[in-house]
Formats: C-alpha cells, structure tokens, sequence
C-alpha cells in the first residue's frame, strides 16, 4: 500500500532544516526501499521551504508512522503538523518532471 505523509513545517525551520540536511538524507537513503517519492515543499514564489512530501509504501499504516516518528525532521521538531492518508498510483508520468 502507498501512504502520502504530508508535513507542514512550524514557521522559522530553515536554519534548523540545514543543519540537519545530512542527517535527514541519511535516514532516508536508509529507507529507499519503501519511498516511492519524496521532495520538500516550497512557498509559491519557490522562495523557502514549507514542509515536506513523502510517498511511502508500507502493509500497514503503522509502517507510514514508524518511517515517519523515526525521520530527522519530525525528531528534531521542526512539523508543526503531520498528515498520514493512504493512496492510491493513479496516473503517474515521470517524464513529464522538468
């Protein structure tokens, strides 16, 4: 099953995300084998980091809680809220990515 994590970050993180950018993409390169898609999210203007976005896939719900209870960011508080729903691959065209 895929489960989108949706985290919206508390105001101010960027200092905070930076420092621990390492750490955070060592954990995920620890978990490849269940995402599907990760990225951050941005404010409209692209100016800032707002969050992040996670597809993960996992039997359970509770897969998608470890993975995401156990992620750098969420450790180090820097979600003001988290978002877990089950999803399904629709469309899905890759290529399209500029």
């Amino acid at each position: 099953m895929l489960w989108m994590i949706m985290c919206t970050d508390k105001p101010n993180q960027a200092e905070k995300r930076a420092e621990l950018l390492a750490a955070h993409r060592k954990y995920l390169d620890g978990k490849n084998d269940m995402i599907f898609f990760s990225g951050p999210q941005e404010s409209d203007d692209g100016s800032r980091m707002i969050g992040s976005l996670f597809i993960v896939s996992a039997p359970a719900k509770k897969g998608a809680e470890d993975f995401i209870y156990n992620e750098t960011f969420y450790q180090a508080g820097v979600f003001a809220d988290v978002a877990i729903r089950r999803v399904r691959k629709g469309r899905f065209f890759p290529e399209r990515i500029a």
